[in-house]
């Protein structure tokens, strides 16, 4: 810090020049906060010389290093004091590790809105209150997963230099399998983790959470088994009960056969997918938030143990009999399953008028149904489709089909691809085909073979709707899924369209439950942690509507894709002042109606759905029911 003071100070502000003059008189004091405050302040002033100076930016860089090194340390020095420290202290240095981390790291979007977050929970600091603490641990949810990631990036990065150069220097072999790993550790990154660990107990104790989420609460008996990702073991068949601790769940897996626990310190989420098929092949899944449990779980590889739900959460035991309660191998074929091969009517394109169970699958079936039973402020978007056999017939035809499909969507209202060009319709058709393809993919295929349902049997319809370009999008079950609770509606919740949501991607939705009795009253159970959500411009969207799924004990959601024409887009989220969580008449609006709609679906049906849906501007749609499995 000297050299970057002594050399060419007229570079320098005051506010700087004073701020390096009392880092220097006060390094080393026991008081830390205002030498934090000062080396913060100190980089917030430099930052822009970083970007202007020409001469001596080496030693401006070096300086700025300096002071990024001396608040990792002088937070370091205080960890034996910060056992006993007030909880708003904790918050404090979080606030200012993450400022700094903001001023090291490239690409820091992410960074920043969950500074401009995390300052709103300091803000509305309320140690007592549960939906404080709900909300702080999901911010603190994204921290840990954002650093994770930029763990990740760094490994992906660096690391093959690493061993390149390794090699050529003969550099001994554990320093450079270590060498990014520790490159993280001296960084801010590593200092904000050791933070936010401290502060997680504290917060999950206040909201009342224990250390599991209960996703799919069977008990269940099984030998364990520990695997980095489940998708790489999601073709394997188990020979004996398995349950596996995996430190990732994508959400876009089948689980295995013979598989009858999954436990991950991952945090799917409730009505993703992969937890929908969770429950109806009555495997246990849940999430483990604590790091203690899950050592102990991976200490105990290839033990037999016994898992149960309680009312805190998972309990699990070691067992040397045979299990009375699950059989010595698992079997999920669902009882009383088949598929009935559905011929070709000769019609390449139907309207929705024309929807039935021998031309298109349960999801057209089911949300053609709704129209004209809803009241019109929940909306239903326009459909027409490509029914069973089009893909079959259309390989075989002579003579292109398309004039049908483009008849049907202009009568129905729909706009049709190729008014935009040869091009729009080109991309259309590659979606169509993207969804027949689907029948083939791994997923569907380990799921099939599960069930004992057979492939060639397998029809592919394609339901052909506008994309409704949605503020948020949720799924809700009209019969709670963790508690089994009928009163009960359970609903998640995401920005942007439902991708992040169904997929499981990282990080958690926000949550509530309803009770049909009191439908203005939402009880929120988690606040939402998606670092990202995915967003589109207007445009069609072509869903798999196949006859493997919504079929009576096998649900086969999320087994065969939904295309779009066009791509996606991902955005990094700022919760900070999004309405959804911050203006709570807004709030009570939207999840009433939403829970609202839910009733009535179920009404309509007869029996508990598992609806998916958007809001955008204030409207509730409906684009997707099935019957709650």
């Amino acid at each position: 810090m000297n050299m970057g003071k002594s050399h060419h100070a007229n570079c320098l502000s005051p506010k700087l020049q004073e701020s390096l003059n009392f880092i220097q008189a006060h390094a080393g004091e026991k008081n830390f906060g205002p030498l934090l405050e000062k080396l913060l302040e100190s980089r917030i002033e430099l930052h822009p010389i970083l970007f202007g100076a020409s001469g001596r930016l080496k030693d401006f860089i070096y300086l700025d290093l300096a002071l990024d090194s001396a608040v990792k340390t002088s937070i370091e020095k205080s960890f034996t004091v910060l056992s006993n420290a007030h909880l708003q202290e904790l918050m404090s240095l979080v606030s200012l590790m993450l400022e700094n981390l903001c001023l090291s790291t490239v690409n820091n979007e992410d960074l920043i809105y969950i500074t401009k977050d995390w300052y709103r929970a300091c803000d509305s600091y309320k140690p007592h209150d549960q939906q404080w603490s709900l909300h702080t641990k999901a911010v603190l949810d994204r921290i840990q997963l954002t650093l994770a990631d930029k763990a990740q990036y760094y490994l992906k990065m660096m690391q093959p230099s690493a061993e390149y150069l390794g090699k050529l220097l003969r550099v001994e072999s554990w320093a450079v399998v270590n060498f990014t790993e520790e490159l993280i550790r001296a960084g801010s990154g590593a200092t904000l983790s050791i933070l936010v660990n401290r502060l997680n107990p504290i917060i999950r104790n206040i909201a009342n959470l224990g250390s599991w989420q209960v996703i799919s609460p069977v008990e269940v008996c099984g030998f364990i088994d520990c695997v980095n990702k489940l998708i790489d073991v999601q073709s394997k068949v188990f020979n004996r009960p398995t349950i596996i601790i995996s430190n990732k769940v994508t959400g876009e897996e089948e689980i295995p056969d013979g598989v009858v626990g999954v436990l991950t310190s991952d945090m799917p989420d409730v009505l993703s997918h992969v937890s929908i098929r969770a429950r109806n092949n009555k495997v246990c899944f849940a999430s483990c938030f604590d790091q203690n449990i899950l050592q102990d779980l991976q200490l105990k590889k290839g033990m037999k143990i016994s898992v149960r739900p309680t009312p805190s959460g998972l309990a699990y035991s070691e067992v040397k009999s045979v299990c009375s309660f699950y059989p010595q191998k698992a079997s999920f074929s669902p009882k009383g399953v088949m598929l009935k091969k559905k011929t070709f009517s000769g019609r390449f394109a139907i309207s929705a008028q024309e929807f039935s169970s021998e031309m298109v699958g349960a999801k057209s079936n089911n949300i053609e149904y709704l129209r004209g039973r809803v009241p019109s402020w929940i909306k239903v978007p326009i459909s027409v489709a490509l029914p069973f056999g089009a893909f079959e017939a259309s390989i075989s035809a002579e003579v292109n089909k398309m004039s049908e499909l483009k008849y049907k969507m202009r009568s129905s209202k729909l706009c049709w691809p190729g008014d935009e060009g040869e091009e729009r319709w080109n991309q259309a058709w590659q979606a169509i085909k993207k969804v027949w393809a689907s029948k083939w993919n791994e997923r569907a295929y380990v799921s099939c073979r599960k069930a004992k349902l057979k492939h060639d049997d397998l029809c592919m319809a394609v339901l052909v709707q506008e994309v409704v370009n949605a503020d948020y999008a949720f799924v809700s079950h009209t019969r709670n899924p963790i508690s089994g609770n009928p009163s009960e509606i359970y609903t998640e919740i995401v920005k942007g369209l439902g991708e992040t949501l169904v997929g499981a991607y990282p990080g958690r939705a926000m949550s509530f439950i309803t009770k049909k009795s009191a439908l203005q009253s939402p009880n929120i159970i988690s606040y939402p942690s998606k670092p990202v959500g995915m967003f589109i411009k207007k445009s069609l969207i072509f869903r798999s509507d196949s006859n493997g799924e919504d079929l009576e004990g096998y649900a086969g959601a999320g087994l065969y894709d939904s295309v779009t024409i066009n791509k996606m887009e991902k955005v990094v989220l700022d919760y900070s002042f999004d309405p959804l969580i911050w203006d709570k008449s807004y709030q009570r609006s939207i999840f009433q109606r939403i829970a609202e709609a839910g009733k009535i679906v179920e009404h309509i049906f007869g029996s508990a759905q598992d609806i998916e849906g958007v809001v955008k501007d204030g409207e509730i749609y409906i684009v997707q029911t099935r019957p709650q499995i």
